[in-house]
């Protein structure tokens, strides 16, 4: 402790003073190498008395000291010194023993001719020891300020990033870990590799508090096994970039980030099919709406990859059309893509704009993004979800079949589907539009694609779990057995474009979201993957009586429509697969346009009127299974109005639904 004070100070001082002290300590030094010198070669203090030794000496430091100046000794960092500095070393001392040779010669050598040789060797060896010890002393100390970490993966990744990090100054790689058994016990650039058996053992007694994951080859499945055989240790686990990332050169091997929630989930996504991908964009104009989306700006990424002739970006938004119009941008630069991109500000609730965009540029493809998607936001602004929705959907699909367009594809939710949130049944409604109108045989291919959320969209979960993590908790979840589908934003917007590609025309398409996640779940694994222990507090328990840990996850309640479990499939019967992995069809049940027309007429009179309360009885009767289990919660609503307790009202002029089949 008071070496580690000391070593502090000292290497504190101002320049000036620590070069004083250097000169002061290379007197001392070069003057007790001569003693020694002396007293090794003759074995008596006799000599000393002869006053010509003294002279030699008393010529012989100075003249040192001024060779060690010029020579640019003292101009060296103690604590950084390297090896390069022992050629200077070796130079200095080398002309001091010179001097000292030529005077023993000058003042008839009053010491034997082999003192300024010993005298040269003992000097290197303190000289230059003592700042090599003070160097290894402040490495120590600055060694004991750095995270202890273990590097999980002893490949060339691991490798590099041991390198990376001993240059640093915030971790302290103690011990590499590997899978492989041939690499147990081996040696590696001064660490030792270990089996994963070792990682308590390594964990407990080296206190590591980090393990870096570098395996950026690794597929998702394999980065899963690690990422779930590290989760339950008490170390926050983090990861160098992918291995893509890395060759494409938008990341460094010392890149370290938090470990993302695709690899608990060890998904590994089908490389994309050239021929889906291009089938509906290549030289052709496509149009999104609702680029400055998280899907809408994925789709654009993936578009504008293909080389269509020209890229409409459309959306509502300023700062999110420009947010994604940046991100497009830098794609065209960095991979020399040619395409003509027009940024659009409009929305598709305005007839006018969009039938002038779809004319004037001839639209050949539209995915169709745009949509208020926020499960709480739409309960509390009805008319302003359903007029986006349900009749933006409506006047952007009659303008797509009056100017011709050849393909468009719907992005849906899995919200859609036995609808328990106006969300949800605006979304349905707009999915009866699109299969309605397929069915009046127009040129316009029109598909929908649904599928469950997507990871890191904004408005996810995700994020906020990670903010709240962060702020010290609690962790919030609605309810502790709800479940969620998820996906990657790539990967989703890839399959949307593969899906559309592969539609005849009222096609519905459902991707493959895997295993459904429990929240909950989710929440204890993201907490303890950032080094803390969760303590889950029961719904409507207290906290005091549970054991002690990091960080809380506390149950809330359901927000408004929110469902436990969501669904992909209206009818699971009436699916099958397509001739992509990922990507299922669906035979489901559709309303004709002569029947769906009278009730969107009704629904769009009541948001005219901005009629809360008819436009929640409109969705309620249609026949999309609405079923709301919640009070009224937009303001306009009448006062304590519970939706879910009255009888669905009967309206005229809802039809009956007609299978596809039976067309």
């Amino acid at each position: 402790m008071f070496l580690d004070r000391f070593l502090s100070k000292l290497f504190q001082l101002p320049r000036r003073q620590k070069r004083m002290l250097q000169v002061a300590a290379d007197v001392v030094l070069l003057s007790l190498s001569y003693i020694l010198a002396i007293l090794l070669r003759n074995e008596s203090l006799a000599v000393m008395a002869d006053p010509r030794v003294w002279y030699v000496l008393c010529l012989t430091i100075p003249i040192s000291i001024i060779v060690f100046v010029r020579i640019g000794f003292y101009r060296a960092v103690v604590r950084y010194i390297s090896s390069l500095a022992l050629g200077t070393m070796i130079g200095g001392i080398g002309a001091s023993a010179g001097f000292m040779l030529v005077l023993n010669e000058i003042f008839a050598r009053p010491v034997p001719v082999s003192v300024p040789f010993i005298h040269a060797l003992l000097a290197f060896a303190s000289v230059g020891g003592i700042r090599f010890a003070l160097r290894s002393l402040n490495h120590r100390q600055q060694w004991k300020k750095r995270t202890p970490v273990l590097i999980y993966g002893a490949g060339v990744a691991g490798r590099r990033l041991l390198d990376a990090l001993r240059t640093g100054v915030d971790y302290a790689p103690v011990a590499f870990i590997d899978d492989s058994p041939d690499l147990a016990g081996v040696l590696m650039n001064g660490l030792r590799i270990h089996s994963p058996k070792a990682l308590e053992r390594l964990i407990t007694g080296y206190g590591v508090e980090v393990v870096l994951l570098a395996v950026p080859s690794a597929s998702m499945a394999e980065r899963a096994r690690i990422i779930a055989r590290l989760e339950p240790l008490p170390v926050h686990v983090q990861t160098i970039p992918v291995a893509d990332d890395i060759r494409a050169g938008k990341a460094k091997i010392h890149d370290i980030k938090d470990v993302a929630i695709e690899d608990l989930l060890g998904r590994d996504p089908v490389p994309p099919r050239d021929d889906l991908m291009s089938a509906n964009i290549r030289g052709k104009v496509v149009m999104v709406t609702g680029a400055g989306g998280s899907i809408g700006c994925e789709l654009c990424a993936h578009i504008i990859r293909q080389r269509p002739r020209i890229l409409l970006m459309f959306d509502i938004s300023e700062y999110a059309l420009y947010a994604a119009d940046q991100a497009i941008t830098a794609i065209r630069q960095d991979e020399d893509i040619g395409t003509e991109v027009v940024r659009l500000l409009g929305s598709v609730q305005n007839r006018r704009r969009v039938e002038t965009v779809l004319r004037r540029y001839g639209v050949d493809t539209i995915y169709h993004a745009a949509a208020y998607k926020h499960v709480p936001l739409v309960e509390h602004n009805v008319v302003e979800g359903v007029q986006n929705n349900v009749i933006g959907t409506k006047i952007l699909a009659e303008a797509a079949v009056a100017a011709g367009v050849g393909a468009f594809i719907l992005v849906s939710t899995d919200k859609a589907v036995r609808p328990t949130n106006v969300m949800g049944a605006t979304k349905r409604l707009a999915e009866l539009i699109c299969l309605a109108l397929a069915h009046t045989g127009p040129r316009t291919r029109f598909s929908l694609v649904r599928f469950g959320n997507v990871l890191g969209s904004s408005g996810s979960v995700i994020p906020l779990f990670r903010w709240q993590i962060q702020q010290g908790g609690p962790i919030t979840v609605t309810h502790p057995d709800i479940e969620r589908y998820f996906m990657t934003i790539p990967e989703a917007a890839a399959l949307v474009i593969q899906a559309g590609a592969m539609a005849r025309g009222g096609d519905v398409f459902v991707l493959d979201m895997g295993q459904a996640v429990r929240i909950a779940d989710l929440a204890v694994r993201m907490a303890r993957l950032s080094g803390l222990e969760p303590v889950v507090v029961p719904p409507g328990g207290s906290a005091k009586r549970l054991p002690p840990g990091d960080i809380r996850v506390e149950f809330t309640k359901l927000r408004d429509g929110e469902k436990l479990y969501e669904e992909l499939l209206i009818d699971e019967a009436a699916t099958e697969r397509t001739d992509h992995p990922k990507i299922m069809s669906a035979a489901e049940s559709y309303l004709p346009w002569n029947e769906l027309e009278p009730l969107l007429a009704r629904l769009m009179d009541a948001c005219m009127a901005h009629d809360v309360d008819h436009v929640r009885m409109i969705l309620t009767a249609a026949p999309i299974e609405f079923h709301q289990n919640v009070q009224a919660a937009d303001p306009d609503c009448a006062a304590s109005r519970q939706v879910s307790t009255r009888e669905n009202p009967v309206l005229p002029g809802y039809g009956r639904f007609v299978t596809a089949a039976a067309e």
